[in-house]
């Protein structure tokens, strides 16, 4: 089944590593922007997006989800369902 996984804490990262590990096809995830952290404010991937990166999974992260262009993205990746 293709499945776009949309997620970004630690709490989303079970059902990602699940949908995975059951042979979905996770044909991109969408997770939020990367986010300065810590004393340097170096920008670090989310929990999510560090899971998709080591699956080869595609990663989108747009500001928001109303701009017509991320929503056409999402079109044309033709998933069976969005998680």
């Amino acid at each position: 089944m293709r499945v776009v996984f949309m997620g970004t804490p630690d709490f989303s990262v079970g059902t990602l590593r699940e949908l995975v590990k059951a042979g979905h096809e996770v044909v991109g995830v969408v997770s939020q922007p990367d986010k300065p952290k810590g004393r340097g404010h170096k920008l670090c991937f989310s929990p999510v997006k560090e899971l998709a990166v080591e699956h080869d999974i595609p990663v989108y992260q747009p500001v928001t989800l109303k701009d017509e262009a991320v929503q056409q993205q999402i079109r044309e990746l033709a998933p069976d369902m969005i998680i």
